[in-house]
């Protein structure tokens, strides 16, 4: 056990964060994501929601003040100006949590899968709500 780190990150997501430098994206995904054919390294929180998951993970990662989108979530299909519950939720815990609060921006779906295809690791969560879906980039620690 240690202090101050959210006992809903495992030891191999808590590796992850460490060993990313900075401008590497990480992906939470819902429990729908096809995270284990991603081509990336995939860490299961099953039975944890992807905002929960977000709010723990903003509380060790700073988000990459240097470029304009440090955070993405994939677009509806068929009405990308839509904004599920979901993405709602990640944007209050980016505006509470991080050290360097950003707009999120979205990305057409096989875009948002060729950028994650990219991603040092896909975090795959028990998150049920469709559109559950977040790339952040990795700031520095100033």
């Amino acid at each position: 056990m240690l202090r101050n780190i959210p006992p809903i990150l495992s030891p191999d997501l808590l590796h992850a964060l460490a060993a990313m430098g900075h401008g590497d994206d990480i992906v939470i995904a819902d429990a729908n994501y096809p995270a284990e054919s991603s081509g990336v390294p995939c860490i299961r929180l099953d039975g944890i929601s992807a905002t929960e998951a977000l709010e723990a993970i903003l509380s060790l990662l700073p988000l990459d003040s240097y470029v304009p989108d440090p955070a993405l979530v994939m677009q509806v299909v068929g009405d990308p100006t839509a904004v599920p519950e979901v993405v709602g939720e990640f944007q209050s815990i980016i505006d509470r949590v991080a050290d360097n609060p950003a707009k999120i921006q979205g990305l057409e779906r096989f875009a948002f899968y060729d950028r994650a295809s990219d991603a040092f690791a896909v975090v795959q969560t028990g998150e049920r709500r469709l559109y559950g879906n977040i790339i952040l980039k990795k700031g520095v620690i100033k």
